[in-house]
């Protein structure tokens, strides 16, 4: 997460959150609505995915930064399991203080082209530390998301793109150059833009929710109202959705607050709550579900 003095208020406390909270509500459904429930995650669905991070960052000099080695091979870790779960994966780079930063761009095949659902985290971390939570933690959620489309082989009426941007920590410069070089036209195709920065925070007492876009702020809020988690507002600003946000189109997510370890060696798999991690792949994956299968 790119620190910044801005309207931000993060929480902390007991979880107080059962098993239960990834139980059998139909994740993000509203009343009365009929798509069909998606699946519900499990740990095994999400941690792995933190753990090749941890162990790439292992190997690399104990980070994964905009211009490192560590942030090249968790690319291509990530895009690996795209291209195997059937994405169409393309890498988005621009230039930035004499580096080459590399963004990740997955589409799903099919839906309205014309009304695309865009979900983002970065996946960089600060030259400090691994930044397993700060965002390995999004960067994992959401693809865990992508895999559960792909197994269900969901038929969305709108597009689904994801994204894992570069050089968040740097100032949102990777979403930022993806959207400078884009189309005004193709900005306008993206109905709503969901960005998930620390998903697994310990010792989280709400969910803290980017309220902005109404259609996708009222589907989160609704997810963790059925499912009796407290939330709070936070607003708009902070990561990569500013950048989208500034173009003027709709955005919303959520993150689990700053916790303890930012930006240092210590932010590592065991500063991550696998129960709260999961919790989060499932509120994505619910709104996911219920934003793309509807028009």
């Amino acid at each position: 997460m790119k620190l910044m003095t801005s309207r931000r208020t993060y929480a902390v406390g007991a979880l107080g959150l059962s098993l239960a909270l990834l139980g059998a509500v139909p994740a993000g459904a509203a009343p009365g609505r009929t798509e069909a429930a998606p699946p519900v995650l499990s740990e095994k669905d999400v941690m792995p995915h933190l753990a090749a991070l941890q162990k790439i960052a292992d190997r690399s000099g104990d980070n994964r930064a905009f211009g490192t080695k560590g942030h090249e091979q968790s690319l291509e870790y990530v895009k690996g399991v795209l291209d195997k779960a059937g994405f169409k994966t393309r890498i988005d780079s621009f230039k930035y203080k004499g580096a080459i930063g590399h963004n990740l761009i997955a589409d799903w095949p099919g839906g309205d082209a014309n009304h695309t659902l865009f979900a983002g985290a970065h996946l960089d971390s600060v030259k400090a530390g691994p930044g397993i939570n700060d965002n390995g933690s999004g960067s994992a959620a959401i693809l865990a998301t992508a895999q559960a489309v792909a197994k269900a082989h969901l038929k969305p009426k709108r597009h689904l793109r994801f994204a894992w941007w570069d050089a968040e920590e740097e100032g949102l410069v990777g979403s930022a150059q993806y959207l400078k070089k884009l189309p005004v036209a193709e900005r306008k195709k993206i109905d709503t833009y969901l960005n998930f920065d620390m998903t697994g925070t310990k010792n989280v007492q709400q969910w803290l929710v980017v309220h902005d876009g109404k259609e996708a702020t009222d589907a989160f809020e609704d997810y963790f109202a059925a499912k009796k988690i407290p939330t709070f507002d936070i607003g708009i600003g902070g990561s990569d959705h500013e950048s989208f946000g500034k173009v003027g189109i709709p955005v919303s997510g959520f993150n689990t607050g700053v916790g303890s370890c930012l930006h240092e060696a210590c932010d590592r798999i065991d500063n991550v709550d696998p129960k709260t991690e999961t919790v989060s792949a499932n509120a994505i994956t619910g709104v996911v579900w219920r934003l793309a299968t509807t028009r």
